[in-house]
């Protein structure tokens, strides 16, 4: 198998696995549909690839000499899936009504990669095992997983979408994002053991 071979598996089993990314996508998908949760996609993607390059490049190394800054990453990431998720479990469940929220953003996307666990996991792991500290290396590795990482969020906003079509009434989509919600909680609880 050859290095970028090697890459683009590892961007696709970290990418297209469950997280909170991946949940927000596949409700905002049900909710809004495939179009309007696009910008959500690209900007997890594009947040993703400045952490995978700022990891590269040193930023965990910070981190290492200020643990209060991961620390409040940390804290910051639960509090951001718990509202997330507080907004999801309060949601009406009108697919279509004119007071209805907008699609979550680019600026969302990007957020919740930054305050993902997962998403640092992924950096720290792949940085350290496919870069050698070797920059062309780094560079490489990003633009393997950008793509990729698109794809995959993209995946579970589209997946979203065809279960839109089976959340014909306002208490089926209730439901659907209350367990989305817990997911999302499940996700912070986890952080907190």
């Amino acid at each position: 198998m050859t290095l970028a071979l090697s890459m683009a598996a590892f961007a696709l089993a970290a990418s297209i696995s469950p997280g909170p990314v991946n949940i927000v996508a596949l409700g905002s998908g049900a909710r809004h549909g495939l179009r309007a949760s696009l910008g959500h996609v690209a900007g997890a993607t594009l947040g993703f690839c400045a952490l995978l390059l700022l990891v590269g490049l040193g930023v965990h190394e910070l981190l290492a000499r200020w643990p209060m800054v991961g620390v409040l990453l940390h804290w910051g990431g639960v509090a951001f899936l718990l509202y997330m998720a507080w907004k999801l479990a309060l949601d009406d469940g009108q697919l279509n009504s004119a007071l209805h929220h907008s699609a979550p953003t680019a600026w969302h996307g990007a957020v919740m990669q930054w305050l993902n666990p997962k998403a640092w996991l992924a950096a720290v792991a792949g940085v350290g095992a496919y870069t050698g500290g070797e920059q062309h290396l780094l560079w490489l590795f990003t633009w393997i997983y950008g793509p990729i990482c698109f794809v995959s969020v993209a995946g579970w906003a589209w997946a979203g979408s065809v279960i839109r079509r089976y959340l014909g009434n306002p208490r089926r989509v209730r439901v659907f994002n209350r367990g989305l919600a817990a997911l999302l909680v499940a996700s912070a609880g986890y952080l907190v053991i």
